[in-house]
């Protein structure tokens, strides 16, 4: 649902597909990407490096209590309606992949997942800044996710949202109801599904 990342190409390359000179620093090569670490997503104003998870500020779930764990995803279904996310903005992280785990404990098969044609993926994401104790501001984001397409089915049942490069604008800058439609599951075949060499 992603919940590891890898990232094996230079940014540059993502760049280029939406029209946008690469990040100032590129952090390529980097084949086991955790929440907690920071990556470089596209927001309505360019490149931004930040943090993935999401530390809710003020923020309450539907009894009214505060919402005090780290958000790594965020479900599609529901994130421009829950108060845990009323306020954040939008962005879209590229990467070359992720991974999913079947089995049990110490028995489990680690799978990747990547574009079955070598492109980049574009997940959808929410962000916003988290002012930290002392004062340091802090950026940072969740994944948005959604039910799994048929490739991804077989191995987990959630998958993050998946954007084409020509609908990023619409994602980053439209109105609710246009960011939407951009949450639709992509046909099967487009991902590529297998058994990691370092299961």
């Amino acid at each position: 649902m992603p919940g590891r990342l890898f990232l094996t190409a230079p940014l540059s390359g993502a760049a280029g597909e939406v029209g946008l000179p690469p990040p100032s620093a590129d952090d390529h090569g980097r084949d086991d990407i955790r929440p907690g670490e920071a990556l470089w997503l596209v927001t309505s104003d360019g490149w931004r490096q930040m943090r993935w998870g999401l530390i809710p500020q003020g923020r309450r779930n539907a009894r009214g209590r505060p919402v005090m764990e780290t958000l790594v995803n965020a479900r599609s279904e529901t994130v421009f309606d829950k108060t845990a996310f009323e306020g954040v903005r939008r962005a879209a992280l590229p990467v070359t992949g992720w991974y999913e785990w079947t089995g049990h404990a110490r028995r489990k098969t680690r799978w990747t997942i990547s574009d079955s044609g070598g492109g980049w993926l574009w997940f959808a994401c929410v962000w916003d800044v988290w002012s930290a104790p002392g004062g340091t501001e802090v950026a940072q984001f969740a994944t948005v996710t959604c039910a799994p397409n048929e490739d991804v089915a077989p191995v987990h049942d959630r998958m993050g949202v998946l954007l084409e490069p020509a609908g990023l604008s619409d994602w980053l800058n439209g109105d609710v109801a246009t960011a939407r439609t951009k949450m639709v599951l992509w046909p099967a075949g487009r991902l590529a599904v297998a058994k990691s060499p370092e299961s």
